[in-house]
């Protein structure tokens, strides 16, 4: 039985480029966004080498003169993205300002392409955008006083909770859609069955008289939700840089 593909060595940024045999008409990048667009449109179940190949008018061939599969090509297509985000460089502002742009950043960049939450982890990114992101934050955190392993702790609280808040509304927002229903809507038809087990759950229901109808205008609340969320989590590494036993 053959070896099975190991994803992490066998990257498509580890691979020299091709340079034999005649380059096709359309350029990678052209590949890469039409793949892009078919993953944002329709999610990973979405794309394949044969519809990629049909929305660029060229059947597959271009495709394989760039990548083996598939893989390779959501590996292209989720750098791609990543150069969405924005790092600021160091001296430009402060490592917290720079940390929130950091990861407010990631988070609006998954709200757009959600379909590369179900990537991360799957294969590493040593492409040209993971690594400038990178970068810059290794410089960001350093600067601010972060160093070793502890870098990497802070750098990976900041990514991970951009990625649970993109994750959580990802899902609502599927659900939703699918509904076909707002989320005032669904309020409306959840609110008799509230109000019928209000007593057993007396906290909960006065909390929930005093929010209002603010609870059901969702994008405020993921908003205010994210960014006092990220300022505690700033809040918090700031206290930890200032402690004398550091």
């Amino acid at each position: 039985m053959p070896p099975k593909s190991d994803p992490f060595t066998n990257s498509v940024w580890l691979r020299p480029p091709r340079t034999r045999g005649e380059q096709p008409s359309l350029s990678r990048e052209q590949i890469v966004r039409a793949a892009i667009e078919l993953l944002d449109a329709e999610g990973l179940a979405g794309l394949s080498m044969r519809r990629l190949g049909t929305r660029l008018g060229s059947g597959t061939t271009s495709v394989y003169w760039y990548v083996t599969n598939k893989d390779e090509l959501l590996e292209l297509a989720v750098d791609e993205v990543m150069g969405e985000v924005y790092v600021p460089e160091v001296g430009d502002t402060s490592w917290r300002i720079g940390a929130s742009v950091l990861t407010a950043g990631t988070r609006e960049m998954l709200l757009r392409h959600p379909w590369v939450i179900g990537m991360l982890g799957v294969r590493p990114n040593y492409g040209p955008n993971a690594m400038r992101i990178g970068d810059r934050t290794v410089a960001l955190l350093s600067a601010a006083g972060f160093s070793g392993l502890e870098l990497s702790h802070a750098s990976a609280l900041l990514t991970s909770y951009a990625i649970g808040s993109a994750t959580t509304i990802s899902a609502m927002v599927t659900s939703m859609r699918q509904s076909g229903m707002s989320m005032t809507e669904i309020a409306a038809k959840l609110e008799p069955q509230l109000g019928r087990i209000a007593s057993e759950h007396p906290h909960y229901d006065r909390w929930r008289q005093e929010v209002g109808g603010a609870a059901y205008v969702p994008e405020r609340i993921w908003d205010e939700s994210f960014t006092f969320g990220l300022d505690r989590l700033l809040d918090g590494l700031e206290m930890w840089l200032d402690r004398p036993d550091r």
